[in-house]
């Protein structure tokens, strides 16, 4: 388990935002696009040619969401998570996913202590700001099972007793595809749990003749200055929850719910949670984009990464090899936007 502090990191602290601050004015916004701009630049010295999965990745945290990032080994999937991490001056740990992995090594344990004759609890990795599932389908079941209070809740309940995790919390977990060898399928109820989920993808021919005059230094990574401070996402996160999205746009969050849930290739679709995040996210995209309200773009823009691993196919549209992203793209044409722009 890695932890940081810095303790001259500039701290965020954009004015007309303060607990009592109602809206969202100009200025406010500008120091908000500066602050995500600088993480992101941050990340990208690392993470090369990947801005769009950085991007992402920031929007997740600043959502208030946890994070899968999904792929092939080798490509970067701890790079990403690491790099987040390292760009935000606050507590983070890495627990690294394996077949004997038990839930006690995620989330502690009360241990005897005989001098005072008391059982005394031994936080685990699970009590950072930002953890690092790593391989996270490499675990059995029951191990992956920790982490669902964790992340639903903000809370662990060990031997009849809850402890609270501190703010901001989020879970950056990285797995191999399903088809790897020596992994368990995550359950439909633990994936609902992330609010998003990105894939890394294999770079451009640039990128990687870039990674390769780079990354012969070792522990690169691990060399990146925090940008930012927990209090600093903790403002932000409360401005992502003042952009405005108009009547019109809930009733096309919910237009799109409603087409997933009668689409002839999906079993499952979206649940009210999936609309939730969805709205969640977007509100997090417009913020990031310079305005103080949602547009359907916005939406769009993060669609797929919000639904795509929460539908479940029927088996004759998998056999016809049609995926969920693909089913997302098709609704997102099919379903009118409400209103015409200026």
């Amino acid at each position: 388990m890695t932890t940081t502090s810095s303790s001259d990191t500039e701290t965020f602290d954009p004015p007309g935002v303060g607990s009592g601050s109602g809206g969202l004015g100009p200025s406010a916004i500008s120091h908000f696009v500066t602050a995500f701009d600088a993480i992101a630049h941050n990340m990208e010295t690392v993470v090369r040619g990947k801005p769009v999965v950085v991007r992402q990745a920031l929007l997740c945290l600043l959502a208030q969401g946890h994070l899968l990032v999904e792929d092939v080994p080798g490509v970067g999937k701890t790079t990403v998570a690491k790099a987040l991490a390292q760009s935000i001056d606050a507590k983070w740990g890495r627990i690294q996913f394996t077949a004997d992995l038990l839930p006690a090594d995620v989330t502690g344990l009360s241990i005897w202590k005989r001098d005072s004759a008391t059982f005394e609890f031994r936080k685990g990795p699970i009590f950072n700001n930002i953890v690092l599932a790593d391989e996270i389908n490499r675990s059995s079941p029951k191990t992956q099972s920790a982490l669902l209070e964790a992340m639903a809740e903000e809370q662990v309940t060990v031997d009849g007793h809850s402890y609270q995790l501190p703010e901001p919390f989020m879970v950056v977990a990285t797995q191999n595809p399903v088809e790897s060898e020596g992994t368990y399928p995550l359950p439909e109820s633990q994936l609902d749990r992330f609010l998003m989920r990105i894939s890394v993808g294999y770079p451009r021919r640039t990128d990687e003749l870039s990674i390769l005059e780079t990354h012969e230094q070792r522990h690169l990574v691990d060399a990146l200055n925090p940008v930012a401070t927990a209090k600093d996402l903790v403002t932000m996160i409360n401005m992502v929850k003042k952009v405005t999205i108009a009547p019109e746009l809930r009733g096309y969050l919910v237009d799109l719910a409603e087409a997933t849930r009668i689409h002839p290739s999906l079993e499952l679709g979206m649940s009210p949670r999936a609309t939730l995040s969805l709205q969640q996210v977007s509100r997090a995209h417009a913020l990031a984009s310079q305005r103080a309200y949602v547009i359907d773009d916005d939406i769009k823009a993060v669609a797929s990464s919000v639904i795509s691993h929460r539908l479940m196919l029927r088996p004759e549209a998998e056999l016809q090899g049609t995926d969920t992203d693909r089913v997302v793209a098709d609704v997102l044409d099919s379903v009118p936007v409400p209103y015409d722009r200026m």
